[in-house]
């Protein structure tokens, strides 16, 4: 990534994916943590192309049980693919603030769609205590912020891996989701079947995070035009980022969640990103929220020297 690339701010304040409300005022969250200013200190222009329009919870029929508002995320995340392809073709490097992990359907969509008419393709490293790869028939909840991932393979309601479409968005053998510790019965066999690479909890415990980054680094790259970062803020041990809407324990520590940002940061290969589920209701004086800036920095080039 050029350290005179324009990064285009996107902001995604959706929380009808998600179980509990609050995540759509994340992109305001991150915002205050003056994500425009710090990123600007790093050499970069930065624009802020707003927010995308997103449905209200209390004036919207939450539609199916088993993919709850599954039509108005739908709508958000078309919206917010063609804001992201747009981004992208002006030459900028797309940064998406969440809002729940649904909108990753519509922002890689949009990134591999740029792609797509070029004859290339993305690949996605997903950072993440969760799969997010259920299905409406294996979910629990019906809630599609544990969905996306398998849509953007090509599984899962056709309003959501069809965008622009077709599918798949994106290859399964260029996706590597890191950190992940709670994974759904139901939703463990769609993710061992799907030719995506899983580095659990374990695998960072005992490989050391620097192998796992390097390994799927070279998963994303291989045969790419470039990386999506999709960074959820649940990936990190709730300790250092209390504001997310589904915590779980033994987490990503905070060295290594920098340490990851500046592995891939090295491989001067990301050509979009995303950090998502900041919920400040959950919050403590918007430190997850900060968090979430610092670790964009380190993704964006920040060094100690």
């Amino acid at each position: 990534m050029m350290r005179q690339s324009t990064i285009a701010i996107i902001g995604a304040p959706m929380d009808l994916g998600a179980g509990r409300r609050g995540v759509d005022m994340g992109p305001s969250a991150i915002r205050v943590a003056n994500i425009h200013s710090r990123i600007a200190s790093l050499g970069y222009k930065v624009e802020d192309l707003g927010n995308v329009a997103v449905e209200q919870a209390e004036n919207s029929p939450s539609g199916p049980k088993r993919a709850r508002y599954l039509a108005q995320i739908a709508e958000t995340c078309l919206r917010l693919a063609e804001k992201v392809q747009r981004a992208a073709g002006q030459g900028k490097v797309p940064l998406v603030l969440g809002g729940d992990h649904s909108i990753a359907a519509g922002s890689i969509s949009g990134i591999a769609n740029h792609f797509h008419r070029r004859g290339e393709k993305v690949g996605v490293i997903w950072v993440d205590a969760h799969a997010d790869m259920n299905t409406p028939q294996s979910s629990p909840s019906g809630n599609v912020h544990g969905m996306p991932l398998a849509c953007l393979i090509g599984r899962g309601p056709k309003q959501l891996t069809h965008l622009f479409g077709y599918a798949p968005k994106v290859d399964p053998r260029n996706v590597a989701l890191v950190g992940i510790r709670d994974v759904d019965a139901l939703e463990a066999p769609h993710v061992k079947k799907s030719g995506v690479r899983a580095f659990t909890m374990r695998d960072i415990d005992e490989k050391g995070l620097p192998r796992v980054m390097a390994e799927a680094i070279d998963i994303a790259s291989t045969g790419t035009a470039g990386i999506h970062l999709s960074f959820d803020m649940d990936s990190v041990d709730p300790d250092e980022a209390p504001g997310v809407g589904t915590p779980v324990r033994g987490g990503i520590t905070y060295r290594e969640a920098h340490l990851a940002m500046e592995l891939l940061s090295d491989t001067a290969r990301l050509v979009s990103l995303e950090v998502v589920e900041v919920n400040p209701v959950l919050d403590i004086a918007n430190r997850t929220a900060d968090l979430a800036v610092e670790l964009m920095m380190s993704a964006l080039g920040k060094r100690i020297l």
